[in-house]
């Protein structure tokens, strides 16, 4: 239930929580923001939304001038097969489950996209593609939100029962949370290894919004629709190479990427105020079924793979 409070002092309280916020873990940045998006409200929604994207891309890019190019192509290279067989096998499960749940396709679609891919981002490029209505665009963010979320919460501690190395766990985190913020920050919350191989696997798996919204164009018969490119991953690619190759002072690739982090949490904290009661309740059942059941499916397969290739 929200609390009634001044507005100047719910403002007051989302400024001080977002600063403080650079000095905490990335889950409990996030859950500062759900609690206070839940029981305050988010004086700044639009903010919230327009800063959130702008902050999560400068922090991956700030990340790249603290990662080896030839570390990141190993990494990558040993989650490409996982990603080609994921992204192909969730999609193709997506679009089956929710025809069998009843589900509009549109929706269904999205959700698999997000799953498949990068979350937020890959629906967020998609829909305009399929031409999908706003309640279709927002059913489908909300739901892989909510499993975000859940994720970053959860994914770090089994992985430490489990006693996944830090390749292990950044591989199966890479694959199986579904946006880039979550998978970075749940990364980052394992260890410095696990963040590399994390960001490295998940940007690379990011590219296939590139043919998938090519594909769905066909599927759905949409023409003339602009493709939305994730261009940091562009400059991401750049900061790795300046690292790699230009011998840049450690001075300043070790501030970048401390600021980066910092950044990323802010970012979480935003991410988590975005999330409201009323987004949750238009959510329904059905389309969370759906989340769920693609969610598990990717877990627990790429958990398995990680552990038994060891």
């Amino acid at each position: 239930m929200t609390l009634t409070l001044p507005v100047w002092l719910v403002r007051v309280l989302f400024v001080a929580l977002l600063v403080c916020s650079a000095f905490l873990s990335p889950a409990v940045a996030l859950f500062c923001g759900i609690v206070l998006a839940i029981f305050v409200g988010n004086p700044f929604p639009a903010f919230s939304k327009r800063c959130s994207k702008i902050a999560l891309q400068a922090s991956v890019v700030g990340l790249g001038f603290g990662m080896n190019l030839y570390e990141s192509l190993a990494a990558g290279r040993d989650g490409m097969m996982f990603t080609i067989v994921s992204v192909i096998g969730v999609m193709i499960a997506g679009v089956w489950l929710g025809r069998r749940l009843a589900i509009n396709r549109k929706s269904a679609y999205l959700i698999s996209t997000g799953t498949a891919i990068c979350g937020g981002s890959a629906i967020a490029a998609v829909g305009p593609v399929i031409e999908a209505d706003d309640d279709q665009m927002s059913i489908s963010l909300v739901t892989i939100f909510v499993l975000n979320a859940v994720a970053l919460f959860i994914f770090p501690p089994i992985g430490e029962w489990l006693g996944l190395t830090q390749q292990q766990f950044g591989t199966w985190a890479a694959i199986a949370i579904h946006d880039t913020s979550s998978v970075v920050g749940a990364g980052a919350a394992y260890g410095e290894e696990a963040l590399k191989v994390a960001t490295t696997i998940k940007l690379t798996r990011a590219l296939w919004i590139i043919p998938l919204a090519l594909v769905s164009s066909v599927i759905f018969r949409s023409k003339g629709k602009r493709i939305s490119i994730p261009w940091f991953i562009l400059l991401f690619v750049l900061a790795m190479l300046a690292n790699t190759f230009c011998a840049l002072p450690e001075m300043f690739t070790s501030v970048v990427v401390a600021l980066s982090r910092k950044v990323l949490c802010m970012t979480l904290f935003l991410i988590g105020a975005g999330l409201s009661v009323a987004s949750l309740k238009r959510v329904g059942s059905r389309p969370l079924i759906l989340g769920v059941a693609l969610w598990a499916i990717i877990s627990v397969a790429t958990l398995g793979v990680v552990i038994f290739a060891a």
